[in-house]
């Protein structure tokens, strides 16, 4: 059963992958292209708390992140940002980095913080059809 943080960031519309104790989310709206998010399964707002199986299959799931994102989109950089603030169960901000704009879908993309921190507040929104054209492209490279 998803948790309070997957729901609230889309689960199951922007759901690209899942795992025994992850999912893989598409984070709407996208700073860079690719963008997403990486949540436990668990009700853990702490991450000492996860279980240790949790922590065994998490290298299994960030390998495939940055494989596909790798030949999807070619990143230049990836960051992973734990950010538990508002959304209270473990998560992660999976930020591909570009060094120029990236395009796929019909969407172009700048990282407009480039080289420096990510501009999460200057993320550009996605509609439906964008969101799920988006997920489908990059479920192609899974």
């Amino acid at each position: 059963m998803p948790n309070q943080t997957a729901i609230r960031f889309g689960y199951p519309q922007t759901l690209v992958r899942e795992y025994g104790h992850w999912v893989v989310l598409l984070r709407e709206p996208q700073p860079t292209l690719g963008s997403l998010i990486l949540c436990a399964n668990s009700e853990a707002t702490e991450f000492s708390a996860l279980p240790g199986e949790a922590f065994a299959e998490m290298g299994t799931v960030v390998g495939d992140i940055e494989r596909v994102l790798k030949t999807a989109f070619g990143y230049d950089k990836i960051n992973y940002m734990m950010l538990m603030m508002v959304d209270p169960n473990v998560h992660f901000h999976v930020i591909p980095r570009y060094a120029e704009a990236r395009s796929a879908c019909g969407l172009s993309i700048v990282d407009k913080g480039w080289p420096a921190l990510p501009q999460l507040g200057e993320a550009g929104d996605l509609t439906p059809a964008q969101r799920d054209d988006l997920i489908a492209y990059i479920s192609g490279y899974w």
